[in-house]
């Protein structure tokens, strides 16, 4: 009981327990976007292609819009750009809900919005990351991701997809599950809203202003001068490249076609790796980040991309369970541990573009993955498709550990100094 009141302590602070609730109540309403969007572009037009359109115009601006996030989250106010940023999420999913309860949405209206979705989130995402730290002691970031990583797969693929799996299936129509969503976001701007942040040292004090592109050249350049960042990046942008299209677009096919399910079958899929992910989560937060951290996170990415050739094989929504519940445990103790490290080697004042340079690299072959899922899966059959991207994601992903230079931070200290990080940049 000790351990597990350990991994709950960064929650006696009012700002972390604010930013949490807020995080908490937006990742559900997430999840019960995932069911929805799922089912309503389903309804639409039920063809993978569709939803992999949906999947690009979400990604390509979320891509694009990444580095400017990072900067952005960097020179402003954080606090202030996540509020934006739910605004403007709000907004998007909110129309879509009053365009599916009249009965006009339209697949060319699903585009715009989900697009102005995911460009949102590409500020949100790095100023969240960078935000962490501004609110948590040092002593209680790895404390602090657990919990991050423990609510994160219990709001947005627990009790959120199995709450929107049982909306949809009650009101007949995803129309409901838009609004909640939007609504969730309005709970986390107003838990924002009462976040103060502790007084952090400026390391930007005596150095001349530059340009967005300067700084966005200072974060790359940190990024390339650390082996173990760029590597686990481009092993994460492979991995994704692999996998995600086939996650996000013929799992809920395979549920719906295949295996002859409905969509509260898909939530309790998802559900189901929810559970796996807080339990990991809870491991991890109780027992503290491994002293070898790169190479347990590149052991449980690899077993965990490896897992989801389980898919091509599942003949019933429960075997299907297992292998969320496996896929999510596994990438979750990965994740606590990554966010951890980036934390603690990266300079306050880079962590924002650090994050985002994580995102953009790591997912910035998303939208292709979506592109080329459909007729992937149309030359060698869904199932085939999940079984050759879980073997090759897993292959690919252990390959970039065995980079030389990647392991070094596990040798580094954990409290860089600033201005020597900074010069290095």
């Amino acid at each position: 009981m000790r351990a597990i009141g350990r991994v709950f302590a960064p929650l006696r602070d009012r700002n972390f327990a604010l930013l949490w609730t807020g995080m908490t109540v937006s990742l559900l309403g997430d999840g019960v976007l995932l069911v929805a969007l799922a089912w309503q572009v389903y309804e639409l037009s039920n063809a993978p292609a569709a939803f992999s359109a949906v999947g690009v115009a979400m990604t390509i601006p979320h891509v694009v819009f990444l580095l400017l996030g990072g900067v952005a989250s960097d020179r402003l106010d954080r606090r202030r750009l996540m509020i934006a940023a739910d605004v403007v999420r709000a907004s998007a999913v909110g129309m879509m809900g009053l365009l599916a309860a009249t009965g006009a949405l339209r697949l060319w209206h699903v585009f715009p919005l989900i697009a102005v979705y995911g460009a949102a989130t590409a500020f949100f995402g790095p100023a969240f990351d960078a935000f962490v730290p501004d609110v948590v002691a040092a002593d209680e970031l790895p404390q602090a991701n657990a919990v991050d990583q423990l609510v994160r797969p219990c709001a947005l693929r627990l009790a959120g997809p199995a709450l929107g799996g049982v909306v949809i299936a009650v009101g007949g129509s995803a129309a409901a599950a838009f609004v909640f969503d939007a609504a969730t976001f309005v709970v986390s701007m107003a838990c924002l809203m009462r976040v103060r942040p502790q007084a952090v040292r400026d390391d930007t004090v005596g150095r001349a202003p530059s340009s967005m592109f300067g700084e966005v050249a200072a974060g790359f350049r940190f990024v390339r001068a650390n082996v173990w960042l760029w590597g686990t990046l481009l092993a994460a942008t492979c991995a994704y490249l692999l996998f995600m299209g086939p996650v996000e677009v013929l799992l809920p096919y395979i549920v719906k076609n295949d295996l002859k399910a409905g969509a509260g079958s898909l939530g309790m899929i998802f559900a189901v790796g929810g559970v796996g992910a807080i339990l990991a989560s809870l491991a991890v937060g109780a027992v503290g980040t491994p002293r070898r951290n790169i190479t347990f996170v590149y052991v449980a990415w690899t077993g965990s991309t490896l897992v989801l050739a389980g898919y091509g094989i599942v003949n019933a929504p429960w075997q299907a369970m297992i292998v969320s519940f496996l896929f999510n445990g596994l990438e979750s103790v990965g994740t606590v541990v990554w966010l951890t490290t980036k934390q603690r080697l990266v300079p306050r004042a880079l962590l924002g573009r650090v994050s985002s340079f994580d995102w953009f690299i790591s997912t910035g072959l998303v939208p292709l993955s979506f592109a080329i899922t459909a007729p992937v899966a149309a030359a060698i059959g869904g199932r085939n498709t999940f079984v050759l991207a879980g073997v090759l994601g897993a292959a690919v992903t252990m390959a970039f550990l065995f980079l030389p230079g990647v392991r070094d931070a596990q040798r580094q200290s954990p409290e860089p100094e600033p201005e020597a990080a900074l010069a290095a940049a």
